[in-house]
């Protein structure tokens, strides 16, 4: 079915995230506002936490480092989540790298810097859905290249101002997405900038 029925938009500030509840055929559309910026997705069971979207399970599933669009991201259950229905971005993405977190900061002697893992938890507690770990992110727009002897380089975000991705819920589900705020290396410019998130619902809600 196609969404027919647009119920808003939120600007994800700098460095902050924020949680979206969806229903099955639901979609949400992440955009990069100003260009060159990285978000955190997770994405989780309504109805259970601990059914978390897995990067793991989903490079299992689909034999691909990151899906296509027209694949699924799966569950640590293996059960389809998020469906990958639409991408305007130059389609780098990751699946490799773990959200940032104060011990990250810690190691480049920063305290009290802001976090997509703690992003997450605050997210989830205004929520009401309780967290257990901190699951892989999806991590939209990171550009995060593979060498052939293994060696990863961080780099820039290529995306431009507008670029997005679009998910589809394929069970009922609570997303979050932070505006990763990392600063020391080069992945978001040196500069975190803001994303939005826009809500597409698939019928009206009530119904």
């Amino acid at each position: 079915m196609e969404p027919t029925n647009t119920t808003g938009r939120e600007v994800v500030p700098a460095g902050t995230g924020r949680a979206v509840t969806l229903r099955r055929g639901d979609r949400v559309r992440v955009i990069d506002v100003e260009g060159g910026q990285v978000g955190d997705v997770f994405a989780f069971a309504a109805d259970d936490g601990a059914e978390h979207l897995s990067a793991s399970h989903t490079r299992t599933a689909t034999s691909r480092l990151f899906p296509r669009v027209g694949e699924s991201f799966v569950t640590n259950r293996r059960r389809p989540i998020l469906a990958f229905v639409e991408d305007t971005s130059p389609g780098v993405h990751d699946m490799l790298i773990a959200a940032c977190d104060a011990e990250r900061y810690r190691a480049f002697g920063l305290e009290g810097h802001p976090s997509c893992a703690d992003n997450l938890r605050g997210a989830l507690e205004l929520s009401g859905l309780g967290l257990t770990e901190v699951p892989q992110p999806v991590n939209i727009f990171m550009n995060i290249p593979v060498a052939d002897d293994g060696a990863l380089s961080w780099l820039p975000a290529p995306t431009r101002p507008g670029d997005a991705v679009v998910f589809e819920a394929v069970m009922d589900c609570v997303v979050v997405v932070s505006a990763c705020p990392m600063d020391v290396n080069a992945i978001n410019g040196h500069r975190p900038t803001q994303l939005a998130i826009e809500i597409e619902s698939a019928s009206p809600r009530g119904v």
